[in-house]
């Protein structure tokens, strides 16, 4: 496993689950994963939801991408957790918000205010696989990046 094969499966599948903590409880939520490359893991926010709020309070996430197969035995997961930053560039946030163009309309108001990108730049990252990694996650290989 190599950081390429990483970032090429949370690309082809970047649906995936965001877990934050707030209070000592997990928060997960789906999210639709922006983009990831060689920098990093790249998601999108609004600053008055609470994955926002909790993310400012404690930056340690992890994430759960899934490639959902049509047979469950080909069934494989990629996790990464590690500790997120906020990208303040507005050529970014512009791009984020062009890319995204319909949260404005879900929104009903002008968002860019609102808007923040943040990524997982370093961290760590392992797959799991249902045919071969059942009752074996002790010996699965961890890519820190």
């Amino acid at each position: 496993m190599d950081k390429k094969e990483v970032i090429e499966f949370a690309n082809a599948n970047p649906v995936c689950y965001l877990a934050t903590i707030e209070n000592n409880r997990p928060h997960v939520r789906a999210m639709l994963m922006w983009y990831a490359d060689k920098s990093g893991f790249y998601f999108e926010t609004l600053s008055p939801k609470e994955m926002s709020k909790q993310l400012h309070l404690n930056r340690h996430v992890e994430v759960c991408f899934y490639n959902n197969p049509d047979d469950v035995l080909d069934a494989k997961e990629l996790r990464i957790s590690g500790e997120i930053e906020f990208i303040e560039d507005p050529a970014v946030i512009d791009k984020a918000l062009e890319n995204r163009a319909y949260l404005e309309d879900l929104a009903g108001q002008p968002i860019r205010k609102y808007m923040e990108v943040f990524r997982i730049a370093h961290g760590n990252a392992h797959f799991w696989n249902l045919k071969t990694d059942v009752l074996k996650e002790h010996r699965l290989m961890h890519l820190a990046f």
